[in-house]
């Protein structure tokens, strides 16, 4: 059984490589420090998702002029269903999580 098996589980469109860029927007995330304002506005968004997905899409060609990203098109795909925002921020909160019990500051 893999590491990203209960992720896997959440959602059957999901792959394992889906899992570790979701994994790595997690990491960004935390590691800038905002883990707080980003959970909030994710949990915000999630019902939208499908529609930021979509202006993703419509604004590809547009954005990819001028940022060149081979995963664009796949983050709007990934992101365009709810329950993947769901795991991101199980991630982001694994994370914080696992710093506090490296801290010791598990009661925050």
């Amino acid at each position: 059984m893999s590491q990203y098996d209960k992720y896997l589980l959440h959602s059957n469109t999901l792959e394992e490589r889906d899992i570790l860029f979701i994994q790595s927007i997690a990491k960004k995330i935390y590691n800038s420090g905002l883990v707080t304002p980003a959970v909030l506005f994710l949990e915000m968004s999630k019902p939208l998702s499908l529609i930021g997905s979509h202006t993703l899409i419509f604004f590809g060609p547009i954005l990819n002029a001028f940022i060149q990203s081979e995963d664009y098109y796949r983050a709007a795909q990934v992101f365009e269903d709810s329950s993947t925002v769901d795991i991101l921020l199980q991630m982001i909160e694994e994370m914080e999580i696992n710093s506090k019990k490296l801290t010791g500051n598990i009661n925050e």
